[in-house]
This record gives C-alpha cells, structure tokens and sequence, in this order.
C-alpha cells in the first residue's frame, strides 16, 4: 500500500508542472466546427496496487502527460479516461487525472455493487461519466437480479451515466438486455467484439444491430486490431460500418484511440488509431458526428 501511495503522490506532485508544456492547441482538426473528443484511452504507472484478479499486468506506464500530449498533436479537444480491469475498483489514480483537467477529461469507473450513493457522487463531481463492465474472457456476469445491482443500476441511470461494457459479441446478450431491461444508457465497446472467424455475420453482433432500436445503445469505432489478427480485425471494422450506420445512424457511435493498445503496443499507435477512422469513415461530416456532437452529448461536455 505504501509503494501505491508513493506512485499517488509522485503524479500528483509531478503531472501539473509537466501538463502545461504539452497544452497548446493541436494542428490536425479538420473541420472548423470540430472539438474532437477521444472516448477512450487508459492511463497508469507501474507500482500500482494490481486488482487479485487480472488478465494482464503491464510493464510499463501510461502518464497523464504523454495522452495529453498525443491529443494536442493530433489535434484532439477532449478525452475520456477508462479504469483499467487491472487496477479493479481502485479508481484512486483514474480521479486523480481527472482532477489536473477537469474542463478537458471525462471518467469511466469501476465500481462493486456495494458502492455508495455517496462516493458515486463524490466520482460525478470529479468528472466520471458512467461505470464499466470488462467481461472479455471467463469473467462471470453480474447478477442483474441481485438486489445490490438492480440498486446500483438505479443509481447510475438516475446520475444519467453509461454502462460501458466490454464483451464479446457471442456474449453480449445475456449482459446487454439486463442493462436495458434497467433503464441504463449501454455503450458497448470496441465494434462489440464479434468472433474474428464469423465477422458480422456473428449472432452476437446482429442482437446488437436489433438493440440499436432502443435508442439506449451506443458503440465504440475502436480497438479493432481486438477482433483480428493480420488485417481481419480492420476488415470487420469495415464490414461493420455500415451495418451501424444503417442501424444506429451516427449519432450512436463513438470514436477511441483505445490508447496505449494494451497487449497490442507493437500493433497500433495512435496516430494509426486516429488514422483509421478516416479510412472507415471518409465523410468529414460524419466524423465530426462521430469526433465531436455524439460524445460531447453523451459524456456531458460543454
């Protein structure tokens, strides 16, 4: 606990001298009514007290510093910072980034169903936006019907927050319709996850489509190297697309960097993360749908 703290105190001490070099405005923004905001991006050091359960540990650190500086060189407004599953529900170092920029970041956090109205308020005054669900893998679903979820669930749509979940797409029903059936607004990430062998003709992804007509569903344009190696994962991105659009329109879909690409740092960047969304979407009016109008809404930016 005490390496943990010395790491709290070493960013908080540090992170607002080095902030203001990199906070210019960035050169990339495309369309003059544009405030693009990056929907998710996850920043920690090493030396953090580690969730028990975990499937990845990281080697290396993602400061606060060095996002801020990739958004201004890309010329990226605003972002959205995501608790990592391996920091479980210590979301200590999460609020603290968020407290150094509060005009330019939002929060997704993870919480237990045994949080507070208390300390969820105590998160929503320190700029955290919703709660996320990280079920990829053998992760157990929540018990929806328990009485300590169905309170907390309350609770986050009384707040106006999301439910972010990541799972996958073969998956995702037995977690998406308890989160609807309770009234949640749903962003699901990363283009749902589908199986790379079955691409959007998986039966998880098309109960996604059909779930676009709740008008509670909103899905992220990210991570697509997740859904694919050699190139399959940036050809579902493409298949997808307009199967989303059709079905969502584009005031439901989100853009992230998914930034620093964990387990899959020698694959992207964030350059060619920003890049793609070009390529799956070369309509400049519709990447400011995506960039800006749609996250500036849902995450509460002004």
């Amino acid at each position: 606990m005490k390496r943990r703290q010395f790491h709290m105190g070493v960013a908080s001490a540090i992170l607002p001298f080095l902030l203001p070099a990199c906070a210019g405005t960035g050169k990339r923004e495309e369309h003059p009514s544009m405030a693009a905001i990056d929907t998710h991006a996850h920043i920690f050091q090493r030396g953090l007290k580690l969730a028990n359960v975990r499937r990845y540990a990281p080697d290396h650190d993602a400061l606060l510093a060095d996002y801020i500086g990739m958004l201004d060189r890309q010329g990226i407004a605003r972002g959205v910072l995501v608790q990592p599953s391996f920091l479980g529900t210590d979301n200590s170092y999460l609020l603290a980034g968020l407290k150094l920029l509060p005009g330019r970041l939002r929060g997704i956090a993870v919480v237990g169903p045994d949080a507070t109205p208390a300390a969820l308020g105590a998160m929503q005054a320190a700029g955290i936006a919703g709660i996320r669900l990280n079920l990829v893998g053998n992760a157990a679903v929540p018990d929806f019907a328990d009485g300590r979820w169905r309170a907390l669930l309350r609770q986050v749509a009384d707040l106006g927050w999301q439910v972010e979940v990541h799972r996958e797409a073969g998956r995702l029903p037995a977690v998406l319709q308890p989160l609807l059936d309770a009234g949640v607004k749903v962003v699901v990430d990363h283009f749902g996850r589908p199986d790379p062998a079955l691409g959007v003709d998986d039966p998880g992804f098309r109960f996604l489509l059909d779930a676009a007509s709740t008008r509670r569903v909103w899905i992220k344009l990210s991570g697509a190297y997740r859904n694919g190696a050699g190139g399959r994962g940036q050809q579902i991105a493409l298949d997808a697309i307009p199967l989303l659009r059709h079905a969502f329109g584009m005031e439901r879909l989100l853009w992230g960097s998914d930034w620093p690409h964990t387990q899959f740092e020698n694959q992207a960047d964030y350059g060619s993360a920003r890049q793609a969304l070009d390529t799956w979407l070369p309509d400049p009016d519709e990447r400011r749908i995506v960039l800006a109008d749609t996250p500036k809404a849902l995450f509460g930016f002004t």
